[in-house]
């Protein structure tokens, strides 16, 4: 009963942001803006080649469908609202609404991860094993793969959420971040409680550790592959395309683990902001421009519909 009481007196949370002077605010504000509205665009351009575009219905697209359109919902979860109390200079955040922030930004950064192993060895099996491709990743297995994906993200989020959210929050309720993360409110609750969600951070950042090792194996036999290719133009076209990808991939994946193993700190951090923006703005802003600018199918397709609208 007490335990209940203590945690209806946190009616509301305060977003602390990169700063409280108000020319920060803005030049924050604006820079989000713009990379808000890039990723978005970015990500809804992908969306709307794969679904109308016939000559980009492969699995690899298909993958690539689901991760823009996540990237479009992810980026919204957190970078949106930043915007929003910047401009306002509003930094509060009721209780549900900052656990309704903490489910969705789990359960997307989990569903990409998954997505991004799955991507990975997409890539691995028609790279190398181009004769089995089509038997691998058959329409079943491929809508299969997706439906897992993001099943585990949606399990992920309610996790920390339930584990988070049923203990009572005590104390102050300045969250030093610019959304509702996990880490940043477990330094609001008693240290003796978190035992649970230190138990789930652990095993989801298991699960991080064993995608991003299947990965890494994925693209070492990729690479592997590409080193016998005889063509030295086929050698530089295939690693041009991987290598952005699997750099994005590891800063998404290390920043996270890192700000989530970490020492819970109580006090602001510039740490702590530096990695958020590694974990939440650069993957949805920078996927789009890898698997579209640099995209010769992506780049025909565009002009296909830019043509057919012409006419």
């Amino acid at each position: 009963m007490a335990s209940d009481l203590n945690r209806t007196e946190v009616a509301k949370f305060l977003l602390m942001g990169f700063s409280d002077i108000w020319e920060i605010q803005i030049m924050h504000a604006i820079l989000f803006l713009l990379v808000y509205l890039l990723a978005l665009m970015g990500n809804l351009l992908i969306v709307t080649l794969t679904t109308l575009d016939v000559h980009l219905k492969t699995p690899m697209y298909f993958f690539l469908r689901n991760l823009s359109f996540l990237d479009f919902c992810y980026v919204s979860v957190t970078v949106s609202k930043s915007i929003v109390n910047s401009l306002t200079r509003a930094t509060s955040i009721s209780f549900i609404g900052c656990a309704l922030q903490v489910f969705f930004f789990i359960d997307l950064a989990s569903t990409e991860i998954a997505i991004l192993t799955v991507m990975s060895y997409d890539r691995y099996v028609a790279i190398c094993q181009p004769l089995h491709y089509e038997v691998i990743m058959n329409q079943g297995n491929c809508v299969r793969m997706m439906a897992m994906s993001w099943l585990s993200g949606t399990i992920c989020g309610l996790m920390h959420v339930t584990a988070t959210f049923s203990l009572p929050f005590c104390g102050s309720n300045r969250v030093n971040q610019f959304f509702c993360d996990i880490p940043q409110l477990l330094s609001l609750l008693d240290p003796n409680d978190i035992i649970i969600e230190i138990g789930v951070m652990v095993f989801i950042t298991s699960l991080v550790i064993i995608c991003f090792v299947s990965i890494t194996l994925s693209y070492v036999y990729i690479f592997s592959t590409i080193l016998r290719i005889p063509s030295k133009e086929g050698r530089s076209k295939t690693f041009s395309t991987c290598v952005p990808h699997l750099v994005v991939v590891t800063l998404f994946m290390i920043s996270g683990s890192i700000a989530y193993v970490k020492p819970i700190s109580s006090s602001p951090s510039v740490l702590d902001l530096f990695l958020s923006v590694f974990y939440t703005v650069v993957p949805p802003t920078l996927n789009p421009i890898i698997y579209s600018l640099r995209n010769k199918d992506m780049k025909a397709a565009l002009r296909r519909q830019y043509f057919r609208l012409e006419m």
